[in-house]
Parts: structure tokens; C-alpha cells; sequence
């Protein structure tokens, strides 16, 4: 178990591999398809971004309080991801199901990583969420797509693209591949 305080550091970032597990202390910050698409389209500056977490999730967020935050599927995010990472500086995505090969080069050229947070676990992650700090383009995309930034205690997650090249999601693809050519019916 690896506990993370953020701002991230590289060095810290690129001793992580493929399939150790963390603890996220400190700010993340959610964004979806719509600040992705406009992070790429606009590039606001945006200083939290530096050295950061961002979270694929669309939480549910009732009187000031998330009630629900589980990871969204990555793969969609694929077309901004690395170069997000290069211009804002991202150290870590959490999020679910991985990301292609843009991404994972772009871990490894900017010494980030991929994390996959566990999915259907919606109300338990939001739980590790201490504080709503800010939040962004809430009238403009809505809740789902809007930019939270939250205060974490104790945030699980797995690493699961290195900054080395590790990749759990290819290995366990190939598995399954290898396995499923075995079995005979």
C-alpha cells in the first residue's frame, strides 16, 4: 500500500507499478467528456491542474455533499488524454477500464500514471471525499460533466498503467485471449 499526498512529484510517480495499490490524500479533481473537450478547445489556465489528479467520474452531489462518485469509463477520453497530460502537467488518472496507447506513452514520457478506482462502489468512494473545494462549469455542463475539485481522505485505487509501460490491462487481455483459445466446446 502506497500513500499518495497531492500535488504529486514525478519521482514519487514513477517509482509506482503496475498493480500496487494506493491511498490518495489531498485535492483531486473530476473531469469528464465535456472539460476534457474543453481543456483541448480552450486551454484555460488552470493551476490546480499542475502536478494533479484528475478523476473520470460524474458524482452525484445533493446539499453540498457528494453522495455518489464512482469512476466513468476512460476509454471514451482517449482522443485528449495525453495530450492533457503534457500541457497541464497530470500525474494520475483514476478512472475505470484503462486507456490506449496515446495515454500509456504519455505516462511514460511525462512520468504519470493510470489508476483504476473500483467500479459499483459509487457511495464508498464518496465517502473518502472530505470537502467540495470548488467547483467549475456547473451551469455550462451540469453536474455529471462539471469540474469538482474535492478534498480526499484515503482514496483507493490500483495502479494499473505505469509509467514504465506497465499495463494490467493489456496483460489481463492477453490472458483472456490465451485462455479462450485453449478451452475447446
Amino acid at each position: 500500500m502506497v500513500r499518495l499526498t497531492t500535488p504529486l512529484n514525478e519521482s514519487t510517480v514513477r517509482t509506482l507499478r503496475a498493480g500496487e495499490t494506493v491511498l490518495i490524500n489531498g485535492l483531486i479533481i473530476t473531469a469528464r467528456d465535456r472539460v476534457h473537450k474543453y481543456l483541448m478547445e480552450n486551454k484555460p489556465d488552470i493551476p490546480e491542474l499542475k502536478n494533479s489528479v484528475i478523476y473520470h467520474s460524474g458524482p452525484i452531489v445533493r446539499n453540498s455533499k457528494v453522495i455518489s462518485a464512482g469512476p466513468t469509463t476512460s476509454a471514451r477520453l482517449e482522443p485528449y488524454e495525453a495530450e492533457l497530460i503534457g500541457l497541464y502537467g497530470i500525474k494520475a488518472i483514476i478512472g475505470k477500464g484503462g486507456m490506449g496507447e496515446r495515454t500509456q506513452e504519455a505516462l511514460r514520457h511525462y512520468g504519470a500514471v493510470y489508476l483504476q478506482a473500483t467500479g459499483g462502489a459509487a457511495v464508498y468512494l464518496a465517502e473518502k471525499i472530505k470537502r467540495i473545494v470548488d467547483v467549475r462549469f456547473l451551469e455550462e455542463f451540469g453536474m455529471a460533466e462539471a469540474m469538482w475539485f474535492f478534498e480526499v481522505e484515503d482514496f483507493p485505487a490500483i495502479v494499473t498503467m505505469d509509467s514504465q509501460g506497465g499495463n494490467l490491462h493489456r496483460e489481463i487481455e492477453a490472458s483472456s485471449k490465451a485462455l479462450a483459445l485453449n478451452l475447446k466446446f
